[in-house]
């Protein structure tokens, strides 16, 4: 059984160099909200025995551990950092970690690479639609040091993840960037409360420098393209789509096809504080 995680990012470690990259966005991730970060690994012990060497790979495995704490230690020097290995799957291991951790964190397996791929089934977007915890899904390559980008829709989902992502420009130091998507022919008649939102949550956080736009468009692709230039892309796991299922349709487009490190936003109550 994992050891419980206390508030802590959790990020899931595989065998990739993708993994070291999301340990280094994940640590980020840690420091901007000061929590220790612990680093899990899934080990399959079916996959194990079926090895010449069973001891082997438990040693690769602690082995591939020590390597993310350091890269951890060298993102983030003042961020406390464990790690462990656990028995089972990853996706249901992160799944247990996230029943009492701040964020979970693993890779998003390539397919922010794959113009034309949805996987329903990959570890990323499972972990997105069923986790009770805000989930990071990192990239394997580095993003630029752009802005915070959140879209927002107007529900009340939208307005937590706006609250999440002031924490985060905050803390990391950046300025926010928050989007209103208005599908073409539709009747725009909210643009002042976009604005007042963003001024709402920005009197919490004097220093971070906002601004917010309305556009038209799609808005799933309008915000992939916004997000090009951010260092991370924040989204309510469903903004106005109650029938689409643990994951809304803007939140999916992004997940798949953005360049930036994407949290959903999920297991917070209306005013963005951690679920009980």
């Amino acid at each position: 059984m994992a050891t419980p995680t206390n508030d802590a990012v959790v990020v899931g470690i595989g065998g990739s160099e993708e993994d070291l990259q999301v340990v280094r966005t994940a640590a980020g991730e840690a420091a901007a909200h000061d929590r220790p970060l612990h680093l899990l690994h899934a080990f399959n012990w079916a996959v194990a025995l079926q090895e010449p060497s069973m001891a082997g790979s438990r040693a690769a495995a602690e082995d591939l551990l020590e390597r993310a704490e350091r890269v951890a230690v060298e993102a983030e020097p003042e961020v406390p950092v464990r790690g462990e290995i656990v028995e089972g799957a990853p996706v249901e291991a992160l799944l247990r970690a996230a029943e009492s951790a701040y964020l979970v964190a693993l890779g998003d397996g390539g397919i922010a690479t794959c113009p034309t791929c949805v996987p329903s089934d990959a570890p990323a977007v499972q972990l997105a639609a069923r986790a009770g915890c805000p989930v990071l899904v990192g990239r394997a390559e580095p993003a630029p040091q752009g802005p915070v980008l959140v879209g927002v829709d107007g529900s009340a989902a939208g307005d937590t993840a706006l609250g999440y992502a002031f924490d985060c420009a905050d803390g990391r130091g950046a300025r926010l960037l928050a989007i209103r998507v208005v599908e073409p022919g539709r009747h725009d008649d909210g643009g002042d409360l976009l604005a007042e939102a963003v001024a709402r949550h920005g009197a919490r956080h004097p220093t971070v420098a906002a601004e917010c736009h309305t556009l038209r468009g799609d808005p799933g692709n309008v915000l992939v393209e916004q997000s090009r230039s951010a260092q991370l892309a924040v989204v309510a796991a469903r903004g106005e789509e109650p029938l689409r299922g643990m994951l809304g349709a803007v939140s999916q487009t992004l997940l798949y096809h953005s360049p930036a490190p994407v949290i959903v936003v999920r297991g917070l109550g209306p005013a963005g504080v951690e679920r009980p």
